[in-house]
């Protein structure tokens, strides 16, 4: 049994441009990945690195240049509509009719996808995203929250094991971006595989089982959160001394003093030059009597930005 949802191999997007004298734009440079059936898969990079040209190839709206794409086991070149069966894809903008209830707007998008009407299972879908109770409401009566779940439940109409979220929770208040990962490990806990794009970083680190990080068309990290986070080399240190202000010199040769306030001390080192217990041996030498520590060994925000700099 396959037990891949998606492999890319050796994929390549060209744009060509008709003026000779600037050079074509390379939005995907021969990148190559799996995405394994049943673990949530983040997709991350800054504005411009090809993840929204990835998604729109996958979509079949924008045409690969090289390479292939196998989907829940299904060639992209030689089963397209398989491939498209294969998936949901819920977008970044709301667009939903105003005047259709979720329940109509749900059947109607079953009709497009060629669902008979006993194969459908639009109570089932609403259920799940909790919109069961607005089933005949106005989509224009709906909050912001409940019209982002309803574009997951128009993504679900045809049962695809694989669901792509492309910023799902953009412009969405704290409350109702909780709801909406609620509702998606739920999703994932059912077996359903996720393939989500996002810029809030902290929320890939929790939700992810794996990330990718592209830049300008390249893959530069493709890993577990925990092994990208261990990328960091610098390890911050905030200590709270009782004595701080009658030492004069507090120079320790591996250390980084970025700031120094009040009775408050925070430092910095570099983790594969420097330990934590030669640290406390230095300060007990300048007979530093210390109150609290608290570290910080960064978030994945530091990764990405170390990964994406150059």
């Amino acid at each position: 049994m396959n037990k891949k949802a998606l492999t890319v191999e050796n994929l390549n997007k060209v744009y060509s441009n008709k003026d000779k004298n600037i050079a074509d734009i390379k939005a995907l440079n021969n990148i190559s990945f799996e995405v394994n059936k049943g673990e949530i898969f983040g997709l991350l990079g800054p504005n411009g690195a090809g993840k929204t040209t990835f998604l729109n190839i996958l979509a079949g709206t924008v045409v690969k240049t090289s390479g292939e794409i196998n989907v829940w086991g299904f060639d992209l070149d030689k089963n397209p509509r398989q491939v498209r069966a294969s998936l949901g894809i819920v977008p970044q903008e709301v667009n939903l009719d105003a005047f259709f209830s979720p329940r109509k707007l749900l059947e109607l998008q079953a009709g497009l996808y060629g669902v008979k009407k006993k194969e459908r299972i639009t109570d089932e879908i609403l259920k799940i995203v909790s919109l069961e109770k607005k089933a005949n409401a106005y989509s224009r009566s709906l909050s912001g929250g409940m019209k982002r779940r309803l574009l997951i439940a128009k993504a679900m109409v045809h049962q695809p094991p694989i669901l792509i979220l492309d910023e799902p929770t953009a412009g969405v208040d704290i409350e109702l971006k909780q709801n909406l990962w609620r509702n998606v490990k739920k999703l994932n806990n059912s077996g359903v595989t996720i393939i989500l794009t996002t810029h809030y970083l902290f929320e890939a680190e929790e939700m992810c089982d794996r990330i990718a990080i592209l830049n300008k068309g390249n893959f530069v990290a493709i890993d577990t959160p925990k092994k990208l986070l261990e990328k960091i080399k610098i390890k911050r240190i905030k200590l709270k001394i009782e004595n701080l202000n009658s030492i004069n010199n507090l120079e320790i040769k591996g250390l980084n003093i970025i700031e120094k306030y009040d009775n408050i001390l925070t430092i910095s080192y570099e983790k594969d030059k420097y330990s934590f217990n030669k640290l406390l041996n230095e300060l007990n030498a300048k007979k530093l009597r210390i109150q609290d520590i608290s570290t910080d060994d960064g978030d994945l925000e530091e990764v990405f930005v170390e990964l994406t700099k150059n």
